[in-house]
């Protein structure tokens, strides 16, 4: 990188900064902060959600499986993704929509200290806040991984840069900023993306390049799925990322809570389907002919991508696919972060201190701001680790740990939205998300603590969230535990004509008032 890369670099950083700044005008309650106040613009909220799904792992784990197997990257990767929010546009997005709108809650999980019990409410609060730690750590690290490449600057440096950066217009800005500096953010990847293949095209021999260049790549470069990737943990991952990219890791849910109806988050979850349907084949055409333009030093082939940029690119132009780069992390860690700081305000320090539940509206502002520090703080200090022998490396982390765990905290909270799983409580909710823990251990690791190496890829994502969707079904048949609060709430979730189905039962439905003095527990919640 020279100067003129890094004017561009620095004009990026310096625009979201404005961006949050701007956006500091909009947030005046929890709920500004948290939703955007429920009146986000349906194709802000759907590009949000789509900017919000990836990150920089897209130009390094998943660079490196392109230049490895090929199309399998997009086959089992984006294309699971694309069809799982397609599915929940109408099953999971309008749902979610109406916690906010119906129950006038700010957190994702608020709901489930009536839909179940505090227990499982504060179960998933804390291992969800834990898993997320462990999954922007893996952001983090792979920008810094990147910006090493670029600029020589060690990993630890890259980190801080980045969290830095990020840290100011998240926390000023709330999900205005967030929203509102991802469309900037898509806005650059759009540039970045299309002169990164326009270049890849013409050192390969122009636009016809798009169909001539397959025979001249390696063997089973083609094939929709190879090496650990199989058909299996295709299945595997559209399971799994149905339930994480509808709402199952937090973060995307706020994007159709923050929409003004119902109807717009169907439509925003429509928009980010087709994004990733599209887009990702712009992004890994330059990634599935790397073999024939660079030679990966790395044996995992993620340093891939950034040696192509580095060699193909002029200056200027280099400058901003690197801010391509920061652009798809910034987005995804800012908006985990928002995510987590709804959880941990609205969800968690209202059950351990009475003052948390009363706070004034200048009062959860502030919680709501230093706990987005704080989990910037610790994510930032994890990604120094993130190459350590416990998480392996970048691609393990996002694709096992956060694949494999991610299921046993998404099924109480997806599946108790919908009313076919009304029979399902507590102890459905809590033995599911336990029984799924334990088996992403035991399927991972040894007694002893050391990893595995004799159990398939696809069994080890895939495991953890069957055995918690069998459980969570079952017991709630063996076991029922509907009653007709609960089943109020579900009505008031699932009704499209604004009156619950519940009839009369609707009347003892525990919701919030909206208004800023309501930051803690809801009414009808006891100590």
């Amino acid at each position: 990188m020279n100067s003129l890369d890094w004017a561009v670099l620095i004009g990026y950083f310096g625009v979201m900064v404005a961006i949050g700044l701007w956006s500091h005008k909009r947030v005046d309650n929890v709920s500004d902060f948290f939703t955007a106040g429920g009146k986000m613009p349906w194709w802000l909220s759907g590009i949000s959600h789509h900017m919000s799904g990836y990150s920089a792992v897209m130009f390094t784990g998943y660079a490196g499986i392109a230049y490895q197997y090929g199309v399998t990257s997009f086959v089992t990767w984006s294309l699971p993704i694309a069809i799982g929010i397609g599915i929940g546009a109408k099953l999971f997005a309008p749902r979610l929509n109406r916690l906010r709108s119906r129950l006038h809650v700010a957190s994702p999980l608020e709901y489930l200290k009536n839909r179940y019990n505090i227990q499982t409410q504060q179960a998933l609060a804390w291992s969800g806040l834990l898993l997320k730690i462990v999954d922007v750590g893996a952001k983090w690290a792979a920008i810094a991984t990147l910006l090493s490449v670029f600029t020589g600057i060690t990993l630890t440096q890259g980190i801080f840069i980045t969290g830095a950066i990020t840290a100011v217009y998240c926390t000023v800005g709330g999900l205005w900023a967030d929203a509102l500096t991802e469309l900037g953010q898509f806005i650059i990847q759009l540039f970045a993306g299309l002169a990164m293949l326009f270049i890849a095209m013409s050192k390969l021999g122009g636009f016809s390049s798009l169909w001539t260049v397959w025979d001249k790549l390696p063997e089973g470069h083609t094939s929709p799925t190879a090496g650990p990737y199989t058909v299996t943990f295709l299945l595997a991952y559209l399971f799994i990322k149905t339930f994480e990219y509808n709402g199952g890791m937090w973060n995307q849910a706020q994007r159709y809570m923050a929409t003004d109806s119902a109807r717009s988050a169907t439509r925003s979850a429509r928009l980010s389907a087709v994004l990733w349907l599209v887009w990702p084949t712009v992004l890994f055409f330059p990634m599935w002919v790397a073999p024939l333009l660079v030679e990966a030093k790395k044996p995992d082939a993620s340093d891939s991508y950034a040696l192509m940029t580095e060699q193909l690119l002029p200056h200027g132009l280099l400058g901003l696919v690197v801010v391509g780069f920061f652009s798809h992390t910034m987005a995804m860690c800012s908006s985990d972060a928002n995510a987590i700081s709804a959880v941990f305000t609205r969800d968690i320090a209202p059950v351990f201190s009475k003052a948390a539940r009363n706070w004034s509206n200048r009062s959860g502002l502030l919680a709501a701001r230093l706990s987005t520090l704080a989990f910037l703080g610790l994510s930032m200090a994890l990604a120094t680790q993130i190459n350590s022998p416990t998480f392996k490396d970048i691609i393990s982390v996002v694709i096992k740990w956060v694949a494999g765990l991610m299921g046993p905290i998404a099924i109480p909270f997806m599946l108790g939205l919908l009313r076919r799983f009304r029979r399902s409580g507590p102890t459905a909710a809590l033995t599911s998300w336990a029984a799924g823990l334990l088996a992403f251990y035991f399927t991972n690791y040894n007694f002893d603590g050391s990893v595995k190496t004799d159990v398939a890829l696809q069994y080890q994502v895939a495991l953890p969230l069957a055995i918690s969707l069998v459980l969570y079904v079952v017991i709630g048949y063996i076991k029922p535990e509907d009653t007709p609060e609960r089943d109020a709430l579900i009505d008031r979730i699932n009704s499209d004509d604004g009156s619950p189905a519940g009839g009369a039962a609707a009347a003892s439905v525990p919701v919030q008032k909206p208004g800023p003095e309501n930051t803690g527990v809801p009414e009808g919640v006891k100590d």
